[in-house]
């Protein structure tokens, strides 16, 4: 209750996201990892000399992302509220015949299959996952007869809340590095072993300045952006409607803290979505979370480059 009743002054509407459409979202960014896991392929095919015949190799990864196209094609269309047996069939095919298709090309790639170029694989991840949510986040908006600016608020107090967001994220960012420096310390004594971000190691091992400039577009406006969209944006709105606030406020911190896919990181990060939550509770409009995740993801980028220097 201590952390929900701050939320009962929300200017916050109810979202009329369905089920079904969050569902399709979901999965459809999901496949759009995995498009990239191809994209990934691919270009390491041709960084590795002695490998199979070219033709071969394209028309495996070429099936893949047809395949991986063709189930997002599907799960963009509105689905009826009991779908056939033979459209999750077809679905399904398509999905794992990507993944099988995937896994044979990259068989054919002699060595190491990940990215020699780091700050590639990271753009492409990016693209792949918020660049690739963004865009689909137009037909789920379509699918519902709203546009971006009633479905986010946008237009809600537009300066007023990017003010908000921009001082947020300048208070909360020491208190956020000074937790995730804990944790780390933490767990290096439970001998847990914990490691930096990838995006974060990428961006130290990045030296030239097209590269740089390619990092800090990607981590500093496209992934803020497509996962707050995608987090607060869709998910919370649709677990506090179709669940309670306490368990829509929980699941989607959780979740934000996990898809970093780092031990030390989880609880800072966690605890930053939370803030995120209450920030577009309060004001209402989704650019006040995102102004506060540019000004947390742009002072890292920033603190690494002088690092650097």
């Amino acid at each position: 209750m201590l952390f929900v009743s701050p939320l009962r002054t929300s200017q916050l509407p109810e979202k009329p996201w369905q089920t079904g459409a969050v569902v399709r979202l979901v999965i459809s960014v999901v496949i759009g990892i995995l498009i990239g896991a191809v994209v990934s392929t691919v270009i390491r095919y041709f960084e590795t000399p002695e490998t199979a015949p070219v033709f071969k190799f394209l028309s495996l990864a070429a099936a893949a992302v047809i395949s991986y196209v063709a189930a997002i094609v599907m799960l963009s269309r509105p689905w009826p509220s009991e779908p056939g047996i033979v459209r999750l069939i077809i679905l399904l095919t398509l999905i794992y015949g990507g993944i099988f298709l995937t896994w044979a090309a990259s068989k054919l790639i002699k060595g190491d299959v990940e990215l020699k170029n780091t700050v590639v694989a990271m753009l492409i991840a990016v693209l792949a996952f918020q660049g690739l949510a963004l865009l689909l986040t137009h037909f789920f908006l379509n699918e519902h007869s709203t546009g971006w600016l009633e479905a986010f608020g946008l237009d809600l107090h537009t300066g007023q809340s990017l003010l908000i967001g921009m001082g947020v994220g300048v208070l909360i960012l020491y208190p956020v590095l000074l937790l995730n420096d804990l944790c780390f310390q933490l767990f290096e004594r439970l001998t847990l072993h914990p490691h930096e971000q990838q995006t974060v190691e990428i961006l130290r091992q990045t030296a030239t300045l097209a590269g740089r400039i390619a990092s800090g577009i990607a981590t500093v406006l496209i992934a803020p952006i497509g996962e707050e969209i995608i987090f607060r944006g869709i998910l919370y709105p649709w677990a506090k409607r179709s669940f309670s606030q306490p368990a829509a406020l929980w699941s989607t911190a959780v979740l934000f803290g996990a898809i970093h896919f780092n031990l030390s990181s989880f609880i800072p990060l966690t605890m930053l979505a939370l803030v995120l939550i209450y920030l577009y509770e309060y004001t209402g409009n989704l650019l006040a979370p995102i102004a506060v995740h540019v000004v947390f993801n742009g002072a890292n980028f920033i603190a690494l480059f002088f690092q650097q220097k």
